[in-house]
């Protein structure tokens, strides 16, 4: 009998980053992984997911990959890149995971999903910068709600108020999860997993190895390798990001900031919509 096959797809979340293990990073998935089957029977564990990856990348590049190792369960956890470049497009964004899944679920692979903050809340940015992103993720997670459900999928919702204000479960960088958190992501996915009767292993541990970060080491980060971040960032997104903080300062000064609301619900309305339309075609 075969072992298990467990592979990981996505960015820096799921490769592990905030989890470090000697000189390597480690992750909720690598933790779930010693969970799916009993001590007696082998999993295969394969990450693929990659730091800066966007919906395109997981599309393109990590599902083709994933479909040669013919997983028994496979984890798509991705989306907030995707929020944080000047090219983001819900329809696209859309699209890409609805392909992305059905791919998967065509050869019987379990699915798990999961939806997650926004990075403007985890960075502590003004309102007026930290809103708009906030929106872009609410429609991605909106997204990757709706087609979890019509693929049939294993979803975790990570965008709750107590996953955000819990300090001790992010790393220092206060975009990652720190071991605490990553611990506590593959708790509840093996708790999912469990009610359905797949996850015949043991829980991961929830107690971290590692002392929660300190605030000198968040501020470490932030003047080092943080530095580094914002400015990569910043050559492709700030420019779009000022000019969407300009219209949120506008629409706020003329109380009519439920436009922009209405405006991305319409757009994540027609996305799910113009796909039930591309798939009850292609029924035909």
């Amino acid at each position: 009998m075969r072992p298990l096959r467990f592979v990981a797809l996505g960015d820096s979340l799921t490769e592990g980053v905030g989890d470090p293990v000697g000189d390597r990073w480690r992750g909720w998935a690598e933790l779930l992984a010693h969970g799916l089957a009993p001590v007696d029977a082998a999993v295969e564990f394969t990450n693929l997911a990659v730091s800066g990856a966007q919906t395109r990348d997981v599309l393109e590049r990590q599902t083709p990959e994933a479909l040669a190792l013919r997983p028994d369960v496979v984890s798509v956890v991705i989306g907030v890149n995707d929020t944080l470049r000047c090219t983001f497009d819900i329809r696209s964004v859309a699209e890409r995971l609805d392909t992305v899944y059905a791919a998967f679920r065509a050869g019987d692979t379990l699915l798990m999903t999961a939806c997650l903050p926004d990075p403007g809340s985890m960075l502590g940015l003004p309102g007026a910068l930290a809103r708009p992103l906030a929106r872009r993720q609410r429609a991605v997670n909106t997204v990757v709600h709706a087609l979890s459900e019509r693929h049939g999928a294993v979803h975790l919702h990570a965008a709750e108020q107590e996953w955000l204000t819990d300090r001790a479960l992010w790393s220092a960088d206060r975009l990652h999860p720190g071991e605490r958190g990553h611990r506590q992501l593959a708790l509840r996915f093996h708790a999912l997993l469990a009610e359905r009767g797949i996850a015949a292993g043991a829980a991961p541990s929830g107690e971290p190895e590692c002392a929660v970060p300190t605030r000198s080491a968040s501020l470490w980060w932030l003047a080092t390798a943080g530095t580094g971040w914002v400015a990569r960032r910043c050559t492709d997104l700030l420019p779009h990001l000022l000019t969407l903080a300009a219209s949120e300062v506008r629409h706020r000064a003329r109380g009519t900031s439920s436009r922009l609301d209405i405006g991305a619900a319409h757009a994540v309305s027609a996305a799910l919509a113009a796909l039930s339309v591309a798939e009850q075609r292609d029924a035909a």
